[in-house]
């Protein structure tokens, strides 16, 4: 039997030009969502099997001072003669105040690894869905699309993980107003700054792919990226300051490779306006031969 897809697929190339109904529409979504759904349910399941694993080693990980990036910034210190860079102590405990806290925490983590580890997959979907209504060319011209923003996505997350919410909770967790005050985090606030650290890190290094998009709609040109760059620089700093603690060390870290993907997107934008010249000219030689 087919599916809604195909069967949307083969009426888009059956008839150029035909319009599908809002209904065909639909029921085509419908497919593309639950499955879809029923990935991030299986991903979220494993993830809440393997409890031990989710939260002693990956959530946990960046509360402890065995966690890789302390330890790669304390052999650094060492080379460099700066025992200052060297972690022994995050400086805090992590606590539950809630009767159901815990379960609660277990089942919301859950569900938003699932939805980190399907990230692919769902956006595989929804270009599966998108891609029949586009031109030729433009499916051609937008192939690798889901591995780029896949690629990126899991750079971006690995960047945050790493780097910026290792940061960010060291700061947090060693910033004192008084030494007296014993700092006694809810498992909810470290859960929260981990989260909103890694996954801003994974959607601020989708800009190129955002820009390649935006470029090929011709809404944006590498002149005027380039135009705007010191208005860029001024907004990835901004930037940096909402998703970092407020030291300059941690902002710099985080900022550099943000500048360095707008500068990639530049490049991005500027391949995809020669492209679309060289194809424009061909077109028109072409029609002129015809003519």
């Amino acid at each position: 039997m087919e599916s809604p897809t195909q069967k949307f697929q083969q009426n888009r190339a059956a008839a150029e030009g035909a319009e599908m109904s809002f209904i065909d529409h639909l029921e085509a979504l419908r497919w593309h969502i639950i499955r879809a759904a029923i990935a991030v349910l299986v991903f979220a399941t494993a993830a809440f099997l393997a409890k031990d694993f989710l939260f002693h080693d990956l959530i946990l990980g960046p509360s402890r001072p065995d966690f890789w990036t302390y330890q790669m910034f304390c052999r650094i210190g060492k080379a460099l003669n700066a025992p200052d860079l060297c972690m022994t102590d995050v400086g805090f405990v992590i606590q539950n105040r809630e009767m159901s806290g815990q379960l609660a925490m277990h089942l919301s983590t859950s569900f938003t690894v699932g939805l980190v580890l399907g990230f692919p997959y769902l956006f595989w979907e929804l270009w599966r869905f998108v891609s029949p209504g586009l031109y030729p060319h433009e499916r051609a011209n937008s192939r690798g699309a889901v591995f780029f923003v896949s690629i990126l996505f899991i750079f971006g997350l690995l960047f945050g993980y790493y780097v910026a919410s290792p940061l960010s909770i060291n700061f947090l967790a060693g910033y004192v107003v008084d030494p007296t005050i014993e700092n006694q985090i809810d498992l909810q606030s470290y859960l929260s700054t981990l989260t909103t650290m890694t996954l801003s890190c994974a959607f601020v290094f989708e800009l190129p792919m955002i820009v390649f998009f935006l470029a090929k709609a011709g809404l944006i040109t590498h002149e005027i990226m380039r135009m705007y760059r010191k208005h860029a620089i001024v907004v990835i700093l901004i930037i940096a300051a909402i998703i970092t603690p407020p030291d300059v060390s941690s902002q710099l870290i985080v900022t550099v490779p943000i500048l360095a993907l707008y500068e990639l997107s530049i490049h991005i934008a500027r391949v995809v306006r020669r492209k679309d010249v060289t194809r424009l000219n061909q077109e028109l030689a072409d029609n002129h031969g015809v003519a």
